[in-house]
């Protein structure tokens, strides 16, 4: 026995040191998966001290194109522009250049007859770098490592790039992959693709933008802007089973470089987890991202990439196919129209449900009793007058709920109408109207 200790001690002595040397990592990261890993690692050098905040035109952003395009190529993914991306210059009202640089990537789609169209997916490569305070007198710089804001972002581009190219023979339609440059100085980047770079931009089906992903406890959320078909994409893609499904919002998170698409009438969707208190400051470090969560809207963007390749071409004005009539009159979508239409002086929907469906709204107490619960689809017209009219269920949930919701949402008092060229128009709103049980203790 004696003999077995002293075997033991001296194994603990030799294995002791030897283990010393491979704590590279907390404990917290030695079971994370490859993407986690891979993400963590790529967020650790873009939004690291050396880039200093990843300015347009700065050395910085001049390495993180770098990074993004090696990253991309190790994938196995074919780089189109050069090793540190494709620069460009912007002449600006104030008569200086502004000086940046896209990086582009291409995974080719199988299917013959779509292949030459594409399904643009993109995030935004820079951030606003640096900027001076005084301390006690002395000026000292500040660096806005932009860790969420879009390290983050680009993390997943890389990690949702490397899916679909491991995935490609799934993939009708082509994918671009796009870092876009200055994206932070009125999205000159995504504007220099649609307008200067990019030839084929009738041949952009859809364009999904990536922006700041990185703190999903505080939601998870995709803007289709206003488009049906993008709506649609996303609500029968969250009826399935998803290890995370993102909220569909009316309104716009912020300003990013899906407004180059849209304003292209390109329909596109912007997945975001939303703004957060250390935006544009020297505390957006690595130490606010979720990484699990970040997986989990990983997958869901994958499954939704997926499923715009391969699905029917999103439309992006509505009234080109299916648009609904009133009166013979076209209908503009809600966020088509040059003015929105207001209820109580505001612009936002979420004021017409809060100010009126639910302070008028009753649960019906059969609901209540089979304990029937969650989210109605209600889709209604705003004519010139602002009337609502023709108000019906899009995506119900039971009788009972669908009845009380279209009931209450028809009986609307009067909007001002949405306008379009200075005339007003007939318009077209959908809103989701909540069902919610409290648990009863």
């Amino acid at each position: 026995m004696k003999r077995l200790l002293l075997v033991l001690s001296v194994l603990l002595l030799t294995v002791r040191p030897l283990a010393g040397q491979y704590r590279t990592l907390p404990y917290g990261e030695l079971n994370e998966s490859s993407a986690v890993a891979a993400m963590r690692s790529d967020v650790r050098f873009l939004a690291s001290a050396a880039l200093e905040g990843r300015k347009a035109g700065s050395e910085g952003e001049k390495e993180a194109a770098r990074y993004v395009s090696e990253r991309l190529e190790a994938e196995g993914i074919d780089v189109l522009t050069g090793p540190d991306g494709e620069p460009f210059g912007i002449r600006q009202e104030s008569g200086d250049t502004l000086h940046s640089r896209n990086v582009l990537a291409f995974i080719p789609g199988y299917d013959k007859t779509v292949a030459d169209h594409y399904i643009v997916i993109g995030a935004r490569l820079d951030n606003i770098g640096t900027y001076e305070v005084t301390v006690d007198g002395e000026k000292r710089t500040r660096i806005c490592y932009g860790a969420n804001g879009n390290a983050s972002g680009l993390a997943m581009l890389v990690q949702l790039a490397a899916m679909l190219q491991r995935n490609r023979v799934l993939l009708r339609r082509s994918v671009l992959i796009a870092a876009f440059g200055a994206s932070c100085t009125l999205g000159a980047g995504s504007w220099y693709f649609l307008n200067r770079n990019f030839g084929a931009v009738d041949k952009i089906d859809a364009m999904i933008n990536l922006d700041m992903l990185g703190t999903g406890s505080s939601g998870f959320y995709a803007w289709p802007s206003g488009n049906k078909d993008l709506t649609h994409f996303l609500e029968n893609l969250s009826a399935t089973l998803q290890p995370v499904v993102p909220q569909v919002v009316l309104r716009e998170p912020c300003f990013s470089d899906h407004k180059a698409f849209y304003d292209k009438e390109i329909p596109s969707v912007f997945f975001t987890t939303g703004m957060y208190p250390e935006y544009n400051s020297e505390k957006d470090t690595e130490s606010i991202l979720e990484y699990d969560n970040m997986e989990r809207e990983l997958e869901y963007i994958y499954n939704f990439t997926v499923q715009l390749c391969n699905g029917p071409k999103p439309v992006f004005r509505v009234s080109e196919e299916t648009a609904a009539k009133l009166d013979g009159k076209v209908v503009v979508p809600y966020y088509e129209c040059d003015v929105k239409p207001t209820f109580l002086g505001s612009t936002d929907p979420g004021v017409f449900l809060q100010k009126w469906v639910y302070a008028y709204l009753h649960y019906p107490e059969e609901a209540v009793r089979q304990g029937i619960r969650g989210r109605v689809l209600v889709d209604f017209l705003i004519d010139e007058k602002g009337n609502v009219k023709n108000a019906h269920v899009l995506k119900g949930v039971h009788p009972l709920l669908d009845n009380e919701a279209v009931k209450v949402v028809g009986a609307s008092p009067r909007w001002k109408p949405g306008k379009v060229r200075g005339k007003p128009v007939v318009s077209e709103v959908s809103l989701y109207v909540e069902f919610i049980l409290e648990r009863r203790r």
